[in-house]
């Protein structure tokens, strides 16, 4: 994938599409004055998964988007720093997306979109500027 000042929107092919047991870290600081970061997991026709910190809501939404979207998961709390450096890792279990952020289990996230090899491109936007982006 790339590493040193990604620039966003950031977008990859994931060639053979996701399995369980793949995972995707992203390394970078948060914007002074965030508004919204967008990790995105996408297929052809939507979004299998959704992170997004909403820090003007003090929250992070989780979602699919398949022709409409679903119902929102949230959890309490944005789990990144204004201005501050972070490290997330969006792990594929064999039911469900894991998030760590900076070492900590941040969200659980089952399959809603179950055909993992349809999901073909790794997507970042929003406030934030990237230095590294791996996928294992």
């Amino acid at each position: 994938m790339a590493s040193e000042n990604i620039k966003l929107p950031y977008k990859s092919i994931i060639d053979g599409g996701l399995q369980p047991g793949k995972s995707f870290f992203i390394r970078g600081v948060v914007n002074p004055n965030p508004y919204r970061i967008q990790f995105s997991l996408r297929h052809r026709f939507g979004i299998a998964f959704l992170y997004n910190p909403r820090f003007d809501q003090n929250k992070v939404v989780c979602n699919t988007w398949d022709g409409q979207w679903g119902k929102e998961e949230n959890s309490t709390s944005v789990p990144f720093v204004k201005g501050q450096p972070f490290e997330i890792t969006i792990y594929c279990a064999s039911n469900n997306f894991d998030v760590s952020v900076d070492g900590k289990h941040a969200f659980t996230y089952a399959y809603r979109f179950q055909k993992l090899n349809e999901i073909d491109v790794f997507e970042v936007l929003g406030d934030a500027q990237l230095t590294c982006v791996q996928a294992a």
